[in-house]
């Protein structure tokens, strides 16, 4: 008996075709939890690996390197789509896999044995990210309860010391079960079937990209499908994290609870929205969940807010908060390395609030006026830096904005966990969650269906790995930089919002409905 890792399965009694089917999708299964798994603890662990990794820099240079080491990840993802995507095309697909889940598994183990910069320097945050972007380069080819239950067991202070290390180690085990799983697999007999007739591309890199008419389907598959996709589930299932901890100041342990509750509820529905597709079809399936998407993530997120903050969105309403400064003295405060210097008045000013993580409206003012942070109807004016007291200028200007908050009802610092409605924020999440699944459930057969057998491997990989690590995986980067240069903690969304919309329109009109057709040719219809 033969089983393919496409699903397929040789000539066989239907009781032993089931089994081995069973095993395919228990293999394919138990693979991809692993690989990511791995990527969630990149992303639930941020604060932990900011504080350790990059302690070097402050705190929040450290955090946006964690961010983009997050997307570094991604961001190699196409080019181990187009090294993996060719040896499988031509070598085979069974030991293609192994090599890249043996590549993730090495090096998530390593990140749980990497030293911290405080014994390393540098070299610890470079190492990081060179294992990020292995796991990256081995997710290409290839389509946390750990972490809570640590958390819980060894108390926060030392899980961010080193209990964080805990579930990169456990890795290794769920790598020995998807290596030996993976062991009883043979390859795909569609793929033997086209070795033997000579019918495998000699140059599937070529003939996927260099040829119009295959060209054409892969660019519809970027930009009307994983496009769309990667948004929609990366806005549903990672921002939300970095949006409830870093700006609604949920605390981390809390905030992974809220997050793995709703998954666990939602997880079903990966198999139902795929079933759903197997019988209406795949785009409208695909199509309503960029739809819903698109018109519901701003209120959406609002209510995460009403819901996990309240406090915060009280005195966002009685008392909002605006700089009033010249424009011309303003500036986009992105800077991941730490070196750029912001020493007027307005980016002052700007700093101070992004600091207390708040919201806040720019107003325009006189040129040769100092800034000032106006707080509900309390004027606080900022300085201009460069001087022997910016350290003494900028204490006062805090305390000053401390009191003016605190007198205008804001609460500064961590959420009030009693304040916290988890039912309804849990419900919010399933929510945004649900879009993700709706995308996520339909689009490998769309992708599967979409390319000829000879080229499949490569052709569908490029568009999915792009769609997914440069739109998705730089989307919390991206949000959290949108936001701090407008000063509305919602303005991000508008990244994911406008990408959905027009993914719904590119597929609406462009990508054909791919619902029965036979993905075993070696040369699909058009």
């Amino acid at each position: 008996m033969t089983a393919s890792i496409d699903g397929s399965v040789a000539d066989a009694p239907a009781a032993a075709q089931d089994q081995s089917q069973r095993r395919v999708v228990l293999a394919s299964s138990l693979g991809t939890m692993f690989e990511w798994y791995d990527f969630f603890l990149a992303g639930s662990l941020a604060a932990q690996i900011s504080a350790n990794i990059f302690s070097g820099v402050n705190p929040t240079a450290g955090f946006i390197f964690t961010l983009l080491s997050f997307a570094a990840g991604f961001a190699v993802r196409p080019f181990g789509a187009l090294v993996f995507g060719r040896i499988g095309d031509i070598v085979g697909r069974k030991y293609t896999f192994m090599v890249t889940i043996a590549l993730m598994g090495v090096a998530t183990f390593a990140i749980g044995l990497l030293p911290g910069y405080a014994q390393i320097g540098m070299a610890s945050p470079i190492l990081f990210v060179a294992m990020r972007m292995l796991q990256g380069l081995a997710l290409g080819g290839e389509y946390g309860g750990a972490v809570v239950y640590a958390r819980y067991l060894l108390g926060e202070e030392t899980f961010t010391a080193w209990g964080w290390r805990i579930p990169f180690l456990f890795s290794l085990l769920l790598l020995l079960i998807s290596l030996r799983i993976r062991l009883t697999l043979h390859e795909s007999p569609e793929f033997e079937r086209m070795k033997r007739e000579g019918a495998t591309s000699k140059a599937p890199i070529s003939e996927a990209f260099g040829q119009w008419k295959n060209l054409r389907i892969v660019l519809l598959a970027l930009f009307g499908m994983v496009m769309g996709q990667a948004v929609v589930w990366y806005a549903g299932q990672f921002y939300t994290m970095f949006f409830l901890t870093q700006t609604l100041k949920v605390d981390g342990g809390t905030a992974n609870l809220l997050i793995i509750a709703a998954t666990i509820v939602t997880t079903p529905f990966y198999v139902i929205f795929g079933k759903l597709s197997d019988r209406i079809g795949r785009k409208p399936v695909f199509m309503s969940g960029c739809l819903l998407a698109a018109l519901f993530f701003f209120p959406l997120f609002k209510a995460l807010t009403h819901y996990a903050n309240p406090a915060l969105e009280r005195s966002q309403q009685s008392a909002p908060i605006a700089v009033r400064a010249d424009p011309a003295t303003c500036s986009f405060q992105f800077n991941p390395v730490g070196t750029a210097e912001f020493k007027s008045s307005c980016d002052i000013a700007r700093a101070a609030i992004a600091k207390a993580g708040l919201n806040y409206t720019s107003v325009p003012s006189q040129p040769g006026q100092p800034a000032q942070i106006v707080v509900g109807h309390i004027a606080i004016e900022s300085f201009d830096g460069g001087t022997a007291q910016d350290g003494a200028k900028t204490k006062a200007l805090n305390a000053s904005l401390s009191k003016a908050l605190a007198d205008s009802g804001y609460h500064v610092g961590p959420a009030d966990p009693s304040q916290i409605n988890k039912p309804m924020t849990v419900l919010v999440l399933i929510a945004l969650m649900l879009f993700g699944t709706m995308t996520y459930g339909p689009i490998a057969a769309m992708l599967v269906e979409l390319f000829p057998s000879r080229i499949r491997y490569t052709a569908m990989s490029l568009p999915y790995h792009v769609g997914i690590g440069w739109f998705g995986g730089f989307l919390p980067a991206t949000t959290f930089a949108i936001s701090a240069a407008v000063g509305d903690i919602y303005a991000g969304l508008w990244y994911p919002v406008a990408l959905a919309a027009a993914c719904f329109l590119i597929c609406a009109v462009f990508v054909r409905e791919s619902k029965g057709i036979n993905i075993y040719s070696a040369s699909q219809p058009r």
